[in-house]
């Protein structure tokens, strides 16, 4: 590291813990944030349990959720925390002052660009020296805050639920925020460092002390049929917290014991790329790319234990009967790595991200949504060029597994041990490909990524381009013949909204599987 890269942290966070790291072999960066999180989980069991809605007005929340998130930002990265209050502060602004009717679009672009523009700089700052730890990564869960806020504004205020899907017309924002809700919902400490990003109404409902009795209401078994829904107690969310907290446990443990000892760069190392074979490659990148998600599992996961610890993260009754404790969870870590489809993967991984993308890309745009939904997340992650080697090369391999999926799964499902075989072979092949895909994502530079598909003679990006082609003209739909058009369909009063209540009915179901975590 140079000394140009020295004194910028000479100049962020607090250096009271730096004995700390020295003694874990950590960066001050990463004791910091830990030190954070811990002492959040502990605000949070305080703030649920002695600032509860019924001791507590929800101005009095708010303030503290947000003034304690703000001391976060600023013991953690100092003047750095500027960024994320500035571009906080104006598009506050910019909701208070704007054309309601542009609002979305106005916040979109200035926290999009302020972002893209803090990215740019760290380029320069780090040289791919990238820490998971600097204040880009409180500023990119602000800025889907940020923009989240101001489309479901947008959809409240404008829309008046025309032509809104079921779950646009819930988090639908009718009235603008105060300051201090906006500040709270931001910048509150239960997710002000690693997120996870949630819904606006959401969050209002859960500083209310409505967030649970609302879902209660949803199951019918949740009422005891006696003192009704409000006299119903709570759930405790102290089970799921002890099991988050174990596996964050486990987490830890493996990064510092195995992680360290598997780098990713060696994917890269002109050495091990011109000597081992192939197999012996492939087999390490593996290997190197499975070690590195205890880091991410570790962060998202407790990250959800600190809003559970709070009384906020309830979904509602499973299955069982038992409360679910999953709404703001960010993975699924046992869908993650039993995955057999691409699609699988993506839906498990960084969830709320994936909603953000959805509400505020996916759904919204005309044509093209799944490469203008790839190049937004990009985008978001940063300039590095490796994120755009891995959201471009996931295009072709999505719509080749949708492809291959929809031409010969059905051929395994004959009986359970065909099936049990498909099973396993999708597995692998798989996580080879989000291997592959991502592995740019973490070299970050062009040279390395360039040597790493080099070395793997890009052969997921031949295979998936051969089936994305030849798989696409084997079901491409043929004109109807004259002797074999269907009849003319009939026109009814009742069609077009029977159509808008089956599309709004596929949007819900759609959104709870994105989100949803078992």
């Amino acid at each position: 590291m140079g000394e140009r890269e020295d004194a910028m942290f000479k100049t962020t966070g607090s250096k009271w813990l730096q004995p700390v790291g020295g003694y874990l072999g950590l960066t001050l960066e990463q004791v910091n944030f830990l030190a954070c999180q811990l002492f959040a989980l502990v605000a949070a069991f305080w703030f649920r349990l002695y600032l509860s809605p019924k001791h507590a007005n929800p101005m009095v929340r708010h303030a503290v959720a947000a003034l304690l998130g703000i001391a976060f930002l600023l013991f953690c990265f100092g003047w750095y925390s500027a960024h994320i209050l500035a571009v906080v502060a104006v598009n506050y602004l910019l909701i208070i002052k704007a054309d309601i009717n542009n609002v979305h679009r106005y916040s979109m672009v200035t926290a999009m660009g302020y972002l893209t523009a803090c990215h740019v700089t760290r380029v320069f700052i780090y040289n791919y020296g990238i820490l998971s730890t600097d204040f880009s990564g409180p500023l990119m869960i602000v800025t889907q805050k940020i923009t989240t806020l101001a489309f479901q504004l947008h959809d409240g205020m404008c829309k008046k639920g025309e032509g809104l899907t079921s779950e646009q017309k819930r988090l639908a924002i009718h009235v603008r925020p105060s300051l201090i809700e906006y500040l709270s919902y931001n910048l509150n400490f239960l997710s002000v460092l690693v997120g996870p990003c949630s819904s606006y109404k959401d969050y209002v409902d859960f500083i209310k002390g409505k967030h649970i009795s609302w879902r209660l209401k949803q199951h019918p078994a949740a009422c005891n049929g006696q003192n009704g829904y409000d006299k119903t107690p709570e759930p405790s969310p102290r089970d799921a917290v002890c099991r988050k907290l174990l596996v964050c446990c486990g987490c830890i443990t493996f990064f510092l014991v195995i992680t360290r000892r598997l780098p990713i760069t060696y994917n890269a190392d002109d050495h091990f790329v011109s000597h081992a074979s192939f197999l012996t490659r492939l087999t390490y990148a593996f290997i190197s790319i499975q070690a590195a998600r205890p880091k991410f599992y570790f962060a998202w996961t407790l990250a959800d234990a600190v809003n559970n610890a709070a009384g906020y993260g309830f979904m509602g009754m499973d299955e069982s009967g038992k409360p679910s404790w999953d709404l703001v969870s960010n993975l699924n870590i046992i869908g993650i790595e039993t995955a057999t489809s691409f699609k699988t993967f993506i839906d498990n991984w960084n969830i709320q991200t994936g909603i953000w993308l959805k509400t505020v890309c996916y759904d919204r745009a005309p044509k093209h949504r799944l490469a203008l939904t790839f190049i937004l997340s990009a985008l978001w992650h940063g300039v590095y060029p490796g994120y755009y080697f891995t959201f471009l090369t996931a295009i072709p391999i999505t719509i080749a597994a949708r492809a291959i999926r929809r031409s010969v799964r059905h051929y395994f499902l004959g009986s359970r041990a065909v099936k049990l075989g498909y099973d396993v072979v999708t597995w692998a092949a798989t996580q080879l490909a989000i291997c592959y895909t991502v592995m740019p994502f973490l070299l970050l530079s062009v040279d390395h990524t360039v040597v790493y598909y080099r070395s793997m003679y890009f052969h997921v990006h031949i295979i998936s381009i051969l089936a994305a082609v030849a798989l696409h003209q084997k079901h491409k739909p043929r004109e109807p013949s004259a002797t074999n058009k269907p009849p003319p369909p009939v026109v009814s009063s009742s069609s077009s909204s029977s159509s808008a209540a089956c599309s709004a009915q596929c949007q819900a179901v759609h959104s709870n599987n994105n989100g949803k975590v078992n």
